[in-house]
């Protein structure tokens, strides 16, 4: 059954689509031509498949590997810069953080200095209160 055998206008197609009647059937006649399965084999649809000689698919080949290989340097290329660019990041919060130990360890070393001499200040008070508690009593 064709497509356009099954299709009834009220009226006229004309006068709603704005085609002629024989625009209107070469329409009708290229959608059954989709709907044949005979015109599927015919090479109505692999009319649009280009057949390709081995030397032309050779050639398409090396330029499809040329460009993956040219894909392949960009990505490598961008994943050393980012590299790069990390190493420089952390060498820069290395620089930072060995800065800050050395800071803590000089303040450490102050304090230190300083808890020692409150140490023996705090021993030589003892002294001076326990001799004082003995000439009270």
């Amino acid at each position: 059954m064709l497509f356009h055998e099954a299709v009834q206008f009220p009226c006229s197609p004309v006068h709603h689509t704005m085609l002629t009647e024989s625009e209107i059937e070469d329409l009708f006649s290229l959608i059954n031509k989709s709907r044949d399965p005979a015109s599927l084999l015919s090479g109505s649809q692999g009319s649009n498949r280009t057949v390709y000689s081995s030397e032309e698919k050779k050639v398409r080949r090396m330029q499809s590997n040329r460009e993956s290989a040219r894909r392949s340097r960009y990505k490598k290329k961008k994943h050393l810069e980012n590299l790069t660019s990390q190493m420089n990041r952390l060498r820069i919060q290395n620089r930072f953080l060995k800065n800050r130990v050395a800071s803590t360890m000089h303040q450490h070393l102050l304090l230190s200095l300083h808890n020692d001499h409150l140490k023996s200040e705090a021993i030589s008070l003892m002294a001076t209160l326990s001799d004082l508690c003995g000439l009270l009593f």
